[in-house]
């Protein structure tokens, strides 16, 4: 069976130039970065060198640069680091309905454990927060405004731009969680005012487990991982050379073939979403029409599970994801779609289509007949008596 993976806004695979370059640093390259004799150095340079490539790809200077473990661990440093930053009575920390829950669980456990007033901001049926509501959220005691740059499930891209220059305007640190779009369309923190953002590896085809954290020049935070001097003293913890040099690879491909990938992406996604829509009844787009990512689609299938698309592609070796996070057994609906007004069982319906470097056409041409064929015999199983 041929397979096909369209599921990359979950994880890439590794590319074969970023493993060429890890591959030393798993067998022969192994000293410890902070070491000084030979093979510490060794590996010190080649740390030294991926923190070049990661700034590149947005505009930092590689002082800015913190290692972590992936988009999770970046985000809890950001908002948990500036929390402890500046604890006050009546701390506030804004942020949306639709992010990630790395950042809303990181927030709220803020709140919980030093009783800070988080905020949550709106969005409208396109899934876009509006930037005067968070205008209005933001007080004289708001500490943090967290607003993602494009959203996981339907790749809508919030406008950070205007966002962190009101945040900057009032004094305000701004963080963006950027999993989703650091490689998929360009960021330049020099141009937008942002204070902190988050890089995860495994979404732009370097290995799981290494990411990055952006902090300004000038932004004070507490480390959440401490017992070394590692990162500047920002995030303690012996370096995962092999995993840094594939991330700072990573970062330097897709700064050169970023704009050729995008736009074939686009092409790709809007060829899926026609035929979708025009040949599947009852199919309908969720997010905005224009302000999301190249590569993401989002669709929901009328009066149909959206986990019954998703096992019934398996079948059929094609891989996608389901609007829907399976937790503890019970299917719960998509917190981002209902912030966006869907119902419960419309949001239950969405399947999240993410393409990558290998997708083709011919593939997207086999997803469509299969999908056509399976959401009619769906929707004939669920009318049978």
């Amino acid at each position: 069976m041929d397979r096909i993976y369209l599921d990359h806004s979950a994880t890439t695979p590794i590319r074969a130039e970023v493993y060429t370059a890890m591959e030393p640093y798993l067998r022969d390259c192994y000293g410890n970065a902070g070491s000084v004799h030979w093979f510490g150095r060794l590996c010190r340079k080649a740390v030294d060198e991926a923190r070049d490539q990661v700034a590149a790809l947005i505009h930092a200077d590689p002082r800015e640069i913190v290692f972590t473990s992936g988009g999770t661990e970046s985000n809890n440093l950001a908002i948990r680091g500036i929390a402890d930053a500046a604890p006050r009575p009546g701390l506030r920390i804004v942020t949306s309905a639709i992010e990630h829950h790395a950042v809303l669980h990181a927030a709220y456990y803020v709140r919980d454990h030093s009783g800070a007033d988080v905020q949550v901001a709106r969005v409208n049926a396109t899934g876009l927060v509006d930037p005067a509501e968070i205008g209005e959220l933001i007080n004289g005691n708001t500490a943090l405004v967290s607003l993602m740059h494009a959203n996981n499930e339907t790749g809508v891209i919030q406008p950070i731009e205007a966002v962190a220059e009101l945040c900057a305007a009032r004094g305000v640190c701004f963080h963006s969680d950027t999993v989703q779009s650091v490689a998929k369309i360009p960021i330049d923190v020099r141009a937008v005012p942002i204070g902190l953002l988050a890089i995860s590896g495994h979404k732009l085809y370097a290995p799981k487990g290494v990411g990055a954290c952006y902090v300004r020049t000038g932004v004070q935070l507490v480390p959440q991982a401490v017992g070394g001097a590692q990162e500047r003293g920002r995030r303690a913890g012996t370096e995962n050379v092999a995993g840094i040099v594939a991330l700072g690879m990573a970062c330097e491909l897709a700064r050169a073939d970023m704009e050729a990938e995008a736009t074939r992406h686009r092409a790709l996604r809007d060829a899926l979403e026609r035929r979708i829509l025009d040949e599947i009844p009852g199919a309908f787009r969720n997010g905005h029409a224009e302000r999301r990512l190249p590569h993401l689609l989002n669709i929901g299938f009328r009066a149909i599970e959206g986990e019954s698309i998703v096992l019934g592609l398996d079948t059929e070796g094609i891989a996608v994801s389901s609007g829907s996070a399976c937790t503890s057994g019970s299917l719960e609906p998509s917190h981002v779609l209902l912030a966006m007004g869907l119902s419960q069982a419309d949001a239950q319906s969405a399947v999240r289509f993410s393409l990558g470097r290998a997708t083709t056409s011919a593939q997207i041409e086999r997803v469509c007949d299969v999908l056509s064929k399976l959401t009619k015999r769906l929707r004939e199983t669920r009318l049978a008596p």
